[in-house]
């Protein structure tokens, strides 16, 4: 057992996954930021969590120039209400930190990977494809072929298939429009704007790719796993793009849930991406045994966090997967908790294992 993540970090890997088996407590974002701070001591110069990735611009701004202000980069640098953890206003305040008088080569980086979406809404493509039309100079009234941005954000545009926009004639226009902007923009030698308008321009055609699958007739069952691998997808690319920004600075961090980032499956972005990157990928899935915060008890002994409990007798710690032995699914955690306790196969998609006790 250890709490030193440099530990388990070989040579060879440049992303590193760290998940939580939940997002319903601040914990497992406490001690993420404890174990960056240690990766940054061993080269890694990057974090990307969770959030939407056009956002995190505004937090990376702050954390690069100091850009703006810290509330600033809390309330408008994160999706999914992630700017109101206060564990993540910690991380981007010692990121701030750390660059302060430090020249541009040696600062650390913040990213998001995520869609621009929500669980239940997913806005509207216009401003995202706006951006990109500003910087190309491009004429098209993108605007009008829109139209109001309700009409795609709204509850009903994503849950019911006869209420989404995606299919319709003004979608297919636009994604006309993006392949138009998106030849023009690669056809344009890159300056300080091109990578900010790039980002844009994707997150556009990404939202238009999401919005199509809102549109297909599926039940809920398949709506949602479509949806979900459609994410997925998306964090995958996200994912792969930052690597290649980051590749001459340093390694990368990349902090999200356990099913984002397990190795095997194609609706889960760690499935995605581990293939491409082999050994330079890292997984470390985390696990939970008590909760004061959920309100769940401490595992029985026969499951894999009583056998983790028995083993990690601090606070949290760190354990190699392979020695985590066979044991009982835990079946205490109710739904809408969204913990998903360890089971064989993500044990068997992790290199380590961090076990929270908290």
């Amino acid at each position: 057992m250890s709490q030193d993540i440099r530990d388990f970090v070989t040579p060879s890997c440049d992303l590193l996954g760290l998940g939580e088996p939940t997002h319903a407590t601040p914990v497992f974002a406490e001690v993420r930021n404890d174990l960056f701070a240690q990766l940054v001591d061993r080269g890694f110069r990057s974090i990307a969590l969770e959030t939407d990735r056009v956002a995190a611009l505004v937090a990376n701004d702050f954390v690069q120039d100091g850009a703006g202000t810290l509330d600033l980069a809390m309330s408008e640098g994160f999706s999914h209400d992630f700017g109101a953890v206060e564990a993540n206003r910690r991380l981007i305040a010692w990121l701030r930190e750390y660059n302060e008088n430090r020249p541009p080569e040696e600062r650390l980086s913040f990213h998001g990977f995520d869609a621009p979406t929500e669980t239940f809404s997913a806005p509207s493509p216009r401003r995202y494809l706006e951006y990109a039309a500003r910087y190309l100079g491009s004429s098209q009234d993108i605007a009008k072929v829109a139209g109001d941005d309700e009409r795609w954000s709204r509850t009903e545009a994503v849950m019911d298939p006869a209420e989404s926009p995606g299919a319709t004639a003004d979608a297919y226009r636009l994604r006309a429009i993006a392949s138009d902007l998106l030849t023009a923009l690669r056809a344009r030698k890159p300056d300080a704007g091109w990578s900010r308008a790039e980002l844009h321009l994707m997150a556009g055609i990404d939202l238009l790719r999401y919005h199509r699958q809102c549109a297909e007739p599926l039940d809920q069952g398949e709506r949602y796993q479509r949806l979900s691998a459609v994410r997925d997808a998306i964090m995958a690319r996200n994912l792969l793009d930052i690597r290649a920004a980051e590749a001459g600075r340093g390694a990368t961090m990349v902090f999200s849930h356990n099913l984002h980032l397990r190795r095997t499956g194609t609706d889960a972005a760690g499935g995605l991406v581990s293939p491409l990157l082999g050994d330079r990928y890292t997984f470390v899935a985390s696990s939970l045994g008590r909760s004061e915060a959920m309100g769940l008890q401490a595992p029985e002994a026969d499951t894999y966090e009583g056998f983790l409990r028995k083993h990690i007798t601090t606070d949290w710690g760190l354990l190699p997967a392979a020695e985590v032995p066979p044991a009982r699914v835990r079946t205490d955690p109710t739904p809408r908790q969204g913990y998903f306790p360890l089971d064989q196969a993500l044990l068997e998609d992790a290199d380590v294992i961090l076990h929270v006790d908290g």
